[in-house]
């Protein structure tokens, strides 16, 4: 017996079924792939780090999204939820349905045990397609650690790392600082 087929669908299928399911699917290349729950420290590290952009960036031109906001990368077929990006300026929408934008500014992931070497490896490959976006950010819920990479003018990326809970790093895109100890607040890793 061999592996079951695998059954591809087009963007146009995957949006429709989507759009009517109670669960959330990535989309790549053809294929959906669910999308687990996340962890209490997951969950934590959300909370705080979205508290403290919406505050921050309360009345500006850039805005931060939850998890719930699907990014789509026409470059490369990739329909996927961050979970949270930072869009500046007009969300630029696939169509009149308005769930679905292609100019993210900022992507920050919070990365889980199941998730980390995607969201690391292939998932920023496919990220790097997006012309609109300035940094990808990193926060680890198992330890305490951000990984943020910039995109240089040559369109290669500059990688900062922060491991101390004392750290603050600035999202140049938004001109704000971040503090660890904010984000990690209250979360036991």
């Amino acid at each position: 017996m061999g592996l079951p087929e695998t059954k591809f669908i087009t963007q146009e299928q995957y949006l429709e079924a989507e759009r009517a399911a109670l669960d959330k699917h990535e989309y790549y290349g053809g294929e959906i792939f669910a999308m687990s729950g996340a962890s209490l420290p997951h969950n934590m590290i959300f909370k705080n780090t979205y508290g403290e952009l919406c505050a921050k960036l309360k009345g500006k031109k850039c805005q931060p999204f939850g998890s719930d906001l699907r990014i789509h990368i026409p470059n490369n077929s990739l329909y996927t939820y961050p979970d949270i990006s930072i869009i500046c300026g007009k969300p630029e929408t696939t169509d009149d349905t308005m769930d679905t934008i292609t100019n993210p500014s900022v992507i920050i992931e919070i990365l889980s045990k199941s998730t980390r070497n995607y969201d690391k490896g292939q998932k920023f490959t496919l990220y790097r397609d997006i012309e609109s976006l300035k940094e990808y950010i990193l926060i680890d819920s198992q330890t305490i650690r951000v990984e943020k990479y910039t995109r240089n003018d040559d369109n290669s990326w500059l990688l900062r790392d922060y491991q101390s809970i004392d750290d603050v790093f600035m999202i140049e895109t938004i001109n704000e600082q971040m503090m660890l100890s904010e984000i990690y607040l209250d979360v036991m890793c």
